[in-house]
């Protein structure tokens, strides 16, 4: 765990989803006994072209680690609402630290800023969420960590590859199998990136000759800020911006699959809390919690966020954070109509799912299917197609 908290999802195993390469039958294979399964993947290694030397000095002490098992099988609902979400994981203090590492570390966010683009707030914001601020990095050991999920047969595909670029990075000098540790996901260091994203995009920004993200908060920054770029982040354009919206308007234009630009918004009504709207740039408008709730205009560069992270609560939140530490005020959370609790939300998600749309597993989330799913009713219903379940829209259903 990165904080000290299992509601919070984490950054890096979301961002497993990314552009995985097609399996090949070595990278699938998982499950029978462990020693075999080891003796497997060093077998692959040297195929790959690494030392038996080495490979053996590598996986000497690897070991399954139920924990990860336990972990992985219980990770947490994510039912919280953005404004309760928000105002758990944005404190005064987290806010002060922020301020003071932006600061501290004002020499390496303006190189970021000169070299990838990346607002300092963006960085300090993940950094803050992620392992508030390098404090909590995960004590799980990361090797046996990856071993252990490539040996469970749920998703091998996915932990497999991060095995040998561990390896590379073994051999770079920037891992130690018997002591490297982070989250049970394999993720490493202060803004938890997994091996091969650290392969990929990790950077020296100390310039002590190596990439270390669990120590050097300069190679941490960096390399996340690589790694945003690499994404598609483009420098010099807003990200996220809190708006108010009028008393009507055509919800059903809301939510992240509506890009239109910010200048038709602004016509329909729709007005920045702080800072301008950024003209002809494709935004959606976001309604976290409904029409009478907080509303943001979400820009290209705020669909980044997803390819770190999935969960809309947690980069909305993550968003909104980044522009605190940069001046914006504290968000109008408005007055949203109540929401649905879990066992609420699981029988509005199986009428959904009987009326014919796709949800998803049926867990009690709103996630994009359900969000989906509730904006085509209420709008077939008559209802403000605002995306945001009610009990009002439950009844009717």
């Amino acid at each position: 765990m990165r904080l000290p908290d299992p509601t919070l999802p984490a950054l890096a195993l979301l961002a497993l989803t990314l552009a995985i390469p097609a399996a090949t039958q070595a990278q699938t294979q998982c499950g029978g006994g462990f020693n075999g399964f080891i003796q497997g993947l060093k077998a692959e290694a040297v195929q790959k072209g690494h030392a038996p030397a080495t490979v053996d000095r590598f996986f000497a002490g690897a070991r399954q680690d139920s924990k990860v098992l336990a972990a992985d099988r219980k990770q947490g609902v994510f039912q919280m609402d953005f404004t309760s979400f928000a105002r758990r994981l944005i404190s005064k203090d987290r806010i002060k630290r922020g301020v003071s590492n932006g600061k501290k570390y004002a020499s390496i966010f303006n190189r970021i800023e000169q070299q990838y683009g990346i607002p300092r707030g963006v960085l300090l914001a993940f950094w803050a969420f992620e392992t508030d601020y390098g404090a909590f990095q995960g004590d799980f050991n990361t090797l046996n960590a990856l071993i252990t999920l490539s040996h469970d047969c749920r998703r091998p595909e996915l932990f497999r590859p991060q095995i040998f670029a561990a390896l590379e990075l073994y051999e770079h000098g920037d891992f130690d199998p018997a002591r490297t540790t982070g989250a049970w996901a394999g993720e490493i260091g202060m803004v938890q990136m997994l091996p091969r994203d650290i392969l990929e995009n990790g950077v020296d920004g100390d310039g002590d000759g190596h990439v270390l993200l669990k120590t050097s908060p300069p190679d941490a920054l960096m390399s996340g800020a690589k790694m945003l770029s690499s994404l598609g982040w483009q420098p010099g354009q807003p990200f996220l911006q809190e708006v108010s919206v009028p008393a009507r308007m055509d919800w059903s234009l809301s939510g992240t699959d509506t890009k239109i630009p910010a200048a038709q918004w602004a016509q329909m009504g729709v007005n920045p809390r702080h800072g301008q709207i950024a003209g002809n740039l494709p935004a959606s408008l976001l309604l976290p919690q409904g029409r009478n709730g907080p509303a943001f205009l979400a820009y290209p560069n705020f669909d980044v966020y997803f390819e770190w992270n999935q969960s809309f609560t947690y980069v909305l939140t993550a968003g909104y954070f980044a522009n605190r530490l940069m001046g914006a005020p504290v968000f109008n959370a408005g007055n949203p109509d109540k929401g649905l609790n879990g066992t609420q939300m699981k029988q509005l998600q199986t009428k959904l799912a009987r009326r014919g749309h796709d949800v998803g597993k049926i867990d009690g989330i709103l996630g994009a299917g359900t969000r989906a799913a509730v904006q085509a009713e209420q709008k077939r219903l008559g209802m403000p197609a605002d995306a945001w379940p009610t009990q009002a829209l439950l009844s009717r259903l």
